[in-house]
């Protein structure tokens, strides 16, 4: 037999070893649990938010001969809507018509101005537009006591006293430079890319703002309705300064005149501050993830 027709040895197996599993990643054990310093303060939060609307509901709904003594926080034995109907009718519909006219008005303006002023500083790169910007950042900084007295000469020369446009403009006036701050801030979250597509299409200035900055520009719009619509709404000095009669009355001036027209029936009070707020915080909660979407700066995108 030739060498080359001997059987070669076979090499030994080797055994194959499992390979161990890769190494697992300890979580935190504080993730399992929660964050218990972020839920305490949330529930102290919470604490602080409802106990007084709470009280102020369970009073409103309270006698007056009940509401000075006990404890506050006892839900009433005997609720009753008597403080309600007395401040229905005592002119609390006019009030509200009159405080949603100046709401609806103000948001208007502000909105019409504010939008495209925003756009213009944005999109327009000169020194002008720059210097208009920085003037309505000035507005921020003026408070309204200061010019008060200016405002007052300027309505009675106009014929405005004892109005409601004599506290609309005003309102629109100082609402306008946080508005302004805001949408600019949300149109130049727009990406730059978008507008020359559009350029490229033929689309004017016009058509690139109300098809282009305003649909993504949601947040920031819906969050200027709010702000515009608080100033309007919660408005006092205004309303005080530049009104006189009953016609032109708005809901912060009637409550201030309920405190001595109920100065003793402190649940009819209450029942009308619950009754002013309603129509505002309906409002809070239709456009409240729009609100929420753009003071976390999204854009509405």
């Amino acid at each position: 037999m030739s060498h080359d027709t001997l059987p070669r040895p076979r090499p030994a197996k080797t055994e194959e070893r499992p390979t161990p599993p890769p190494p697992q990643r300890r979580r935190k054990h504080w993730t399992k649990r929660g964050n218990p310093v972020s839920g305490l303060g949330s529930v102290v939060w919470l604490a602080i938010v409802v106990v007084p609307i709470y009280a102020m509901l369970s009073a409103s709904l309270t006698s007056q001969d009940k509401a000075l003594t006990g404890n506050p926080l006892n839900p009433p034995t005997s609720p009753t809507l008597d403080n309600y109907n007395t401040v229905l009718n005592s002119g609390f519909g006019h009030l509200l018509s009159n405080t949603a006219i100046v709401a609806v008005a103000v948001v208007a303006i502000v909105l019409g101005l504010s939008v495209p002023i925003a756009y213009v500083a944005v999109r327009t790169r000169n020194r002008w537009s720059g210097l208009a910007f920085r003037l309505f950042l000035l507005g921020v900084a003026i408070p309204a006591q200061a010019v008060v007295v200016p405002l007052y000469l300027l309505i009675a020369k106009l014929n405005l006293y004892d109005s409601l446009l004599a506290v609309i403009l005003p309102t629109a006036a100082f609402a306008m430079p946080v508005s302004v701050l805001v949408l600019v801030g949300t149109l130049r979250d727009v990406s730059e890319e978008l507008y020359e597509a559009m350029a490229l299409d033929g689309a004017s200035p016009q058509r690139m703002l109300f098809q282009l900055a305003v649909p993504l520009a949601k947040g920031g719009i819906s969050t200027v309705v709010i702000f515009a619509a608080l100033q309007a709404w919660n408005g006092f000095l205004f309303p005080l300064i530049f009104t006189q009669s009953d016609g032109p009355r708005v809901l912060t001036l009637g409550l201030f005149n309920y405190v001595s027209q109920f100065g003793v029936n402190i649940p009819a009070l209450l029942a009308s501050v619950v009754l002013s707020g309603i129509p505002i915080f309906a409002v809070y909660l239709v456009a409240r993830r729009a609100l929420i979407g753009g003071l976390m700066g999204v854009g509405g995108k």
